[in-house]
């Protein structure tokens, strides 16, 4: 009898440790934040000051680019963006659109982003695409809204 009782508090103890290391959910920056390889994104909306609004109330759909994708963005056009906090602040938000869109609600044709213009997204099949970048990891859930991880960086036509 007494090896069932020390079992049980056993079994109790390691279920409530369980409990214990389970995460909360949390906003859409703080997924970001917590994904490690979107640091350059991270890094890229810290700069830009829009931290604080992905902790807002939302909903946001975050198309966020890689490391590896922000490798591939010519170091002439990064380095504009870095002296460019406006510019910087477009291309970032041409990333965000209003809304939880999760990858089985994308329906092909244009969506509003939060910086105005709109972007191209389409779905063949499980396959999600926004404008020329490949969504490799979809439905990221946040208490905020959505991240889709992405393997390129769009960027936002020119205003003329």
């Amino acid at each position: 009898m007494f090896n069932r009782r020390i079992l049980f508090v056993v079994a109790a103890v390691a279920a409530l440790a369980g409990c214990a290391t389970r995460s909360n959910p949390v906003s859409v920056a703080d997924t970001i934040a917590a994904t490690p390889q979107l640091s350059m994104l991270n890094s890229l909306l810290t700069k830009a000051g829009l931290t604080d609004t992905l902790k807002g109330t939302g909903p946001f759909t975050v198309f966020a680019p890689t490391n590896e994708a922000f490798a591939k963005v010519p170091a002439k056009t990064m380095g504009e963006l870095a002296k460019d906090p406006a510019k910087l602040k477009a291309v970032l938000t041409y990333h965000l659109i209003p809304g939880k869109v999760m990858a089985v609600d994308v329906k092909n044709g244009n969506s509003k982003t939060v910086n105005g213009a709109s972007v191209a997204l389409s779905k063949a099949g499980d396959f999600v695409i926004i404008e020329e970048a490949m969504v490799q990891t979809a439905d990221i859930s946040a208490t905020n809204g959505v991240v889709h991880i992405i393997d390129s960086v769009p960027i936002p036509p020119a205003k003329h």
